[in-house]
């Protein structure tokens, strides 16, 4: 994690470094979802999930750690996908690695009406001002958020944006995960 700064919290730690796992990946790969598990309780409860994870005694104990889950599966929406999660306790919260094309504000004046989605998504594609962004958010049980953004033309990781209010509906949706 070495472009993480030790001053940021937990939750702002763990997704700058899913994100510059995500990164290493390079671009253009599926959704990754991640657990979020707490790193202390993962040593004492886990120890050899936690030697298997580079987690060493050392180290120091406070943190978050990121466990990337299964395959998020091709054919089903996302939001449809998420609904279908249920987290066990151990698991104090999630994160969402997703790519997506974006559009700038100053474009929304010139979206076409009443496309349907897949019309929607090539209008964007071919759109000349679209923007590949790779976006983590991540939620914790307790409602605290936080996201990276990452765009394709500045991939370097002096240029991810973080904020725990930059993708609020995925933020939702993530967060319903833990609603019983």
């Amino acid at each position: 994690m070495s472009n993480t700064p030790m001053a940021a919290s937990p939750l702002t730690r763990a997704v700058l470094e899913i994100d510059e796992y995500a990164s290493g990946l390079g671009w253009d790969q599926p959704a990754r979802l991640f657990a979020l598990v707490d790193t202390a309780r993962l040593r004492s409860q886990e120890p050899a999930l936690a030697a298997q994870l580079g987690l060493e005694e050392e180290q120091k104990i406070t943190g978050l750690t990121p466990i990337e889950q299964d395959e998020i599966p091709t054919g089903k929406p996302l939001d449809e996908f998420l609904g279908t999660i249920a987290w066990p306790d151990a698991v104090v919260g999630c994160a969402l690695t997703v790519e997506r094309l974006m559009l700038p504000p100053s474009a929304e004046a010139s979206v076409p009406e009443g496309l349907s989605d897949k019309k929607l998504a090539q209008w964007v594609a071919e759109h000349p001002d679209r923007q590949e962004v790779r976006m983590t958010v991540a939620v914790l049980r307790d409602g605290a958020r936080e996201s990276a953004l990452r765009l394709r033309e500045k991939d370097s990781p002096t240029e991810v944006l973080t904020g725990s209010d930059l993708v609020p509906g995925l933020a939702e949706a993530l967060a319903a995960t833990f609603e019983e």
